[in-house]
C-alpha cells in the first residue's frame, strides 16, 4: 500500500467512530444524496460500491446482489455490524480486489481521495460489462470555500485535502478512459432542511438553467465503449398498420435482411380500408427469407400496437417501423449498425435534419417537433431532436427492462414514442438521434391530428417534468 493510501486509510479509521455523529448531523444532505442515486439504480441489479464507508447506501438500492468495497476497515466493520441482508456483503479492499462484473458501480464521495483517477477509471474496465453504468457523484469544488467553513466550525466532518475536480474534469477522466457520459447534473443548493426553503431550491430552482451549474453535488452517469454485444443480433420489426393497404407489399419487399433472422410482425389496427386482408394474402404468397407475422391489436393507438408486437418478437433487437413508409425502407439498416456498434443503446430517428419532401410534414408540425425536441432534452438530460419520429430502435433486454419498469410512468402515451424514451431514460440507456431522410406519403392520409395530439404532448411534458425533473 502507497503512503497515500495508507495516511488514506488511517484518516477514515479516525472518524469511523463519529461517522454516525456526521450523518445525523447532516441527514438532510446524506438522505438527498441517497434519494438521488436510488432514482437512478433500478433495484434489483447488481450492484458495487467502491468507497461504501458503513454501507447505508448500498443497502438503499436493494440489490440482487450488492458488494461494498472500502480502505478503512474500521468503515467495513460498522457496515457488517448494520447490514442484514444476506445479498449484501461488505469488505476491505479496493477496486483491484474485485474479481467480477456488476450491473452498476456507485462512486460516491470518492474521486477527490484518489491519487491516481485516470488509473482508478481504467480498472473499471475489467469490472464492467456491455450495459454495466457508473454513477458518480463528487461534491463541486465552487462551494470548496463554504465547505471549509462548515468543517472549521463543526457542522460538517473534518476533511483532508481533497482533488481539485470539476464536472468537466470528471467527463474527460471518463473521456480517456474510454468510458461514455451518458448524463449529468449538479444537484442541491441548500443542503440544510428548511421547510418549503429546501424543497424549492433543491427540487425546482437547481434544474433551471444557469442554477443547474451552481449545484453541491456533480452527479454523472457513464457506460463503457468498445464492449461489444453480439456480432450477427437477429432483428424484430414491428409495424404498426392502420389504413396502409397500398404499402405492406413494398415494405416487406423493401426492409433489408438483418442479423441471423429479420422478423417482421404487422400490428392491425381497425383499419377502414382493407389492410387486414391485404396483410394476410401477401403475408400468405410470401416464400422470402425474412420471417413474418401478423396480429390485430385489441386496444387502440399506435403505443398499444408497438407493445403488442414486442411482446411477439423472438428477435435480439426490437425496431419500430411506420406503414406510412415516410422513412425509406433501406434507412432501417443504419439503426441496425449503430445499435449493434454500441453507438447508442436506444436509436432514435430524426427527420429534422435532411430537407423534406414538400407536403412531408406541416409547418406548425415541423415547429412543434422543434420546440418538443428542446423541451424534452431538457427534461431527459440527453439530447433528443426529434421525439416523434416513428423509427425507433432498441435491443429487447433493454426493452423488458422498461416493460417492468413502466409502473413508475404507468400507462399514459397513445404514441408510444415516450412510453420507451422516458423508460430509456430513467434505465440510463444511451439515445442517439440517427438523422434520415422524411419522405411524402406514396399512400392514405396521416393519422394525426394536429391540435388534439399536440394538446397530448403538451401533457406528457409537464407529466415528464414532474416524473423525472423536478422531484
Amino acid at each position: 500500500m502507497t503512503e497515500d493510501k495508507i495516511k488514506l486509510k488511517e484518516y477514515f479509521n479516525k472518524i469511523a467512530p463519529k461517522h454516525y455523529h456526521w450523518r445525523h448531523k447532516n441527514r438532510y444532505y446524506y438522505s438527498y444524496i441517497e434519494d438521488q442515486i436510488s432514482f437512478i439504480v433500478p433495484q434489483g441489479k447488481k450492484v458495487l460500491e467502491v468507497g461504501c464507508g458503513t454501507g447505508e447506501l448500498l443497502v438503499r438500492l436493494k440489490p440482487s446482489k450488492g458488494l461494498g468495497v472500502d480502505i478503512s476497515d474500521k468503515m467495513i466493520d460498522i457496515a457488517r455490524t448494520k447490514n442484514t441482508d444476506e445479498k449484501i456483503e461488505f469488505k476491505t479492499g479496493e477496486i483491484d480486489d474485485v474479481r467480477e462484473t456488476f450491473d452498476y458501480i456507485i462512486i460516491s464521495d470518492l474521486i477527490g481521495y484518489l491519487p491516481d483517477i485516470e488509473e482508478f477509471f481504467r480498472k473499471l474496465e475489467k469490472i464492467t460489462h456491455s450495459s454495466s453504468r457508473i454513477i458518480i457523484a463528487q461534491y463541486s469544488k465552487l462551494w470548496e470555500p463554504i465547505l471549509d467553513i462548515a468543517s472549521k466550525i463543526g457542522l460538517r466532518m473534518p476533511s483532508i485535502e481533497q482533488n481539485w475536480v470539476s464536472h468537466t474534469d470528471i467527463k474527460n477522466f471518463l473521456h480517456l478512459s474510454d468510458l461514455e457520459t451518458i448524463k449529468s447534473g449538479s444537484k442541491i443548493l441548500f443542503p440544510k432542511y428548511t421547510p418549503t426553503i429546501s424543497r424549492i431550491l433543491n427540487e425546482f430552482l437547481v434544474n433551471m438553467p444557469f442554477f443547474n451549474k451552481l449545484g453541491l453535488v456533480n452527479f454523472v452517469t457513464a457506460r463503457p465503449l468498445n464492449k461489444r454485444k453480439d456480432e450477427n443480433p437477429s432483428v424484430s420489426i414491428i409495424v404498426p398498420a392502420r389504413n396502409e393497404a397500398g404499402t405492406i407489399k413494398k415494405i416487406i419487399e423493401e426492409l433489408p435482411n438483418l442479423g441471423k433472422f429479420t422478423e417482421i410482425i404487422f400490428i392491425e389496427g381497425h383499419s377502414k380500408d382493407n389492410t387486414l386482408e391485404e396483410i394476410k394474402k401477401v403475408v400468405s404468397s410470401y416464400k422470402g427469407p425474412k420471417i413474418l407475422k401478423y396480429a390485430v391489436q385489441e386496444g387502440k393507438g399506435k403505443g398499444d400496437a408497438v407493445r403488442k408486437g414486442f411482446d411477439m418478437a423472438t428477435g435480439d433487437i426490437l425496431m419500430i417501423y411506420d406503414a406510412d413508409m415516410t422513412v425509406p425502407a433501406g434507412e432501417v439498416y443504419k439503426f441496425y449498425d449503430a445499435i449493434v456498434r454500441s453507438k447508442g443503446d436506444f436509436i432514435n430517428g430524426c427527420r429534422l435534419v435532411y430537407p423534406q419532401e414538400k407536403d412531408s410534414m406541416r409547418v406548425i408540425n415541423y415547429a412543434g417537433n422543434k420546440f418538443f425536441g428542446l423541451m424534452f432534452s431538457w427534461i431527459l438530460g440527453q439530447p433528443i431532436k426529434d421525439t416523434l419520429c416513428g423509427t425507433k430502435v432498441l435491443w429487447k433486454k433493454d426493452y423488458e427492462d422498461i416493460k417492468v419498469n413502466r409502473k413508475f410512468f404507468g400507462d399514459f402515451d397513445p404514441f408510444g414514442d415516450f412510453d420507451l424514451l422516458f423508460g430509456a431514460a430513467k434505465l440510463n440507456l444511451k439515445i442517439i438521434d440517427l438523422p434520415v431522410r422524411y419522405k411524402s406519403r406514396v399512400y392514405g392520409s396521416t393519422n394525426i391530428s394536429r391540435f388534439k395530439h399536440g394538446w397530448l404532448l403538451i401533457k406528457m411534458m409537464f407529466f415528464s417534468m414532474r416524473k423525472l425533473k423536478f422531484r
